[in-house]
Formats: structure tokens, sequence, C-alpha cells
């Protein structure tokens, strides 16, 4: 009885570094691959389509100004916004995001 009790017990001492090992690896590693990029959460999903979305809306309006004629880069702030403001209207809008306004005036200079 004694030798089973013992070769469990050698077995569970070299085991030990493993199932411990393991444990952490369960509860660090996911904060570790969130933070290195490794996982994508629905947050910062909705983030980059954010983006991505206003860059490109920013982009039409810029080359609905530069169709005018007007060239934008020798106005100022103030003129560059108001132009922004008109032509970042995108079809069935009735006002401009202000985000693609922005994006827009800064895309002027």
């Amino acid at each position: 009885m004694a030798s089973s009790v013992e070769t469990v017990k050698g077995k569970w001492l070299a085991a030990k570094p493993a199932v411990i090992a393991l444990a952490i690896g369960l509860v660090v590693g996911p904060f570790v691959s969130n933070n290195i990029g490794w996982q994508v959460t629905s947050g910062m999903l909705e983030t980059k389509v954010r983006v991505a979305i206003v860059e490109q809306q920013a982009l039409f309006c810029v080359e609905r100004v530069k169709a005018t004629g007007k060239d934008a880069s020798k106005l100022d702030y103030d003129a560059r916004r108001a132009l922004a403001e008109k032509w970042a209207v995108m079809p069935g809008q009735k006002a401009a995001d202000w985000e693609v306004v922005s994006v827009c005036s800064n895309k002027l200079v």
C-alpha cells in the first residue's frame, strides 16, 4: 500500500510544475494575447470598421472638392472646413458626419 502512495506522490511531484504552468497559461494567456493584438474584440472591430468608413467617405469628399477645380491647399482652415462640410454629405444623408468633415478638411491641405 505504501508503495502505491509513494508512486502517486512521485507522479504528482513530477507533474506539478506542468499543471501549475498550464493553469497560469489558461488564466494569463487571454490577457496577453489580447494586449498584443492576436484577438479581435467586437468593440475593436467596430472601431476599425468605423475608421475605414470615415476614411473612404473623406476620400470621396476630397475628390468632389478637386472636381470643382478649387485649389484647397491655398485656403485657410475655415474655408477648407466649409468646403468639406458642403462636399462631405453622402447620398441619403441630410448633413455631413463631423468625423468625415474633419478628415476631409485635413486631407485638403
